[in-house]
């Protein structure tokens, strides 16, 4: 199937807006030992800012989402990556550690809405026979985002420090100029504006079963990705005192693993259904687990990295599109990314509690990730069954309904699941 150049420009913009948002999280957990030496404190105490980042991007995906269905998706995904941007050089201005934990909230609530906004931007104008494959590239602008991440790291960090990693940060400003320049306003969008419509409260009355359903899987989901990534490079430093280069290396592989698992399931994903792919590459962590987590060796434990963010990023790599097919029309740009965002909300304890259970123990961070991760498996493996299908849904034709039936004084909208 054949491509507009503004579907090209759709996608790459909403690829490199995640990656660039994943990239500006992601220097932060290469440097928590460094920040807690600076500010004479520890790991814990630094860790609460990747929480505080997590626990403030249900209120970015709710403020920004709103913006993206009142006004539109591309002027909002401009104004967002401006915000996260601007967020990210003034972390490394801080000059204390309150500092630095307020602006990682605030930093929170401007990553927490470039998914959603992106995500529906993307969905509503690529064609439907190629969203799987989109939504796996999509979602491995994450880990594209921690491998450039790791590039960094490897190779500036002994040079600039943890405060120029943050400098660095500022670039994904640039981005703005190319949505300004390339990037069209989707189609499902423009058939809704300026019709009259139900409300964010509204909608969500009407689909309260299918939101707290999503909610529980996203908080699943994000247990399984931060619970194998945030600490992993902590783990590799503090457990096994590996140095910044071996570091380095290792997470680019693991990276490396996540993009190609997000890729290959999310096309998959086209061919056996989005459920399916979900369970099965969810499924591949278990058998992976001793090798990721207990290995000995930078080999082995890099070997083990890649084939867990195979598993984890291509479950991860069906969930845009799932949930933009499973989300009430009327708040495509809201729902997805405040769902994500609320499950993130509730894995947010994830990296100080996995970071204090490992002080606890030793300094055994192998033990603690391996259990949290065996444990969601077996839960994501559970739920996604009692999910929907609704793999190839026309997302104009599903707008345009909508507005026939608010022009008729119909519901407009509820449960479409």
């Amino acid at each position: 199937m054949s491509w507009t150049r503004e579907q090209r420009n759709v996608t790459i913009a909403a690829y490199l807006g995640w990656t660039l948002d994943a990239f500006d999280f992601f220097l932060m957990v290469f440097v928590l030992k460094d920040i807690a030496q600076e500010f004479n404190t520890d790991i814990p105490s630094v860790a609460v800012a990747i929480m505080l980042t997590l626990m403030m991007r249900p209120l970015g995906a709710l403020i920004f989402g709103w913006l993206a269905d009142k006004y539109g998706r591309r002027p909002t995904l401009m104004v967002n990556i401006a915000c996260f941007s601007l967020l990210e050089l003034l972390s490394g201005l801080s000059p204390n550690l309150m500092t630095l934990l307020v602006l990682r909230a605030l930093f929170g609530i401007a990553m927490g809405g470039e998914w959603g906004v992106g995500g529906a931007l993307t969905m509503e104008t690529v064609p439907p026979k190629s969203r799987g494959i989109v939504s796996g590239l999509l979602q491995a602008g994450y880990p594209s985002g921690y491998l450039l991440a790791s590039v960094v790291f490897g190779v500036f960090y002994q040079y600039i420090g943890w405060r120029g990693m943050f400098f660095v940060g500022v670039l994904p400003a640039l981005l703005v100029l190319y949505i300004r320049a390339h990037v069209p306003e989707s189609p499902a969008f423009q058939t809704l504006e300026k019709k009259v419509r139900p409300g964010l409260v509204a909608t969500l009355r009407k689909n309260v079963g299918l939101s707290i359903y999503a909610i529980i899987l996203m908080t699943a989901f994000n247990f399984f990705s931060h619970g194998s990534q945030d600490l992993y490079p902590t783990f590799l430093r503090v457990q096994h005192k590996f140095d910044a280069h071996t570091v380095s290396w290792i997470t680019i592989t693991l990276n490396i693993g996540a993009i190609c698992g997000g890729l290959f399931f999310g096309w998959a994903s086209e061919k056996i259904g989005r459920k399916r792919a979900i369970f099965i590459s969810a499924l591949i962590a278990l058998p992976v687990l001793p090798l990721w987590a207990f290995s000995t060796t930078p080999i082995l434990l890099a070997l083990g990295a890649f084939l867990m963010q195979i598993s984890v990023q291509g479950a991860w790599g069906v969930i845009p599109v799932h949930l933009n097919e499973i989300s009430p029309d009327e708040i495509r740009a809201t729902f997805p990314g405040l769902v994500y965002q609320l499950g993130n909300l509730i894995a947010s304890v994830n990296g100080p509690l996995q970071a204090k259970i490992a002080e606890v123990h030793n300094n055994d961070y192998a033990l603690v990730m391996a259990v949290v991760i065996g444990i969601v498996v077996i839960v994501i493996c559970g739920l996604i069954p009692f999910s929907r299908e609704r793999r190839g849904i026309d997302m104009t034709q599903s707008a345009r309904e909508i507005v026939g039936a608010g022009s008729t004084g119909g519901a407009a909208g509820g449960q479409r699941v």
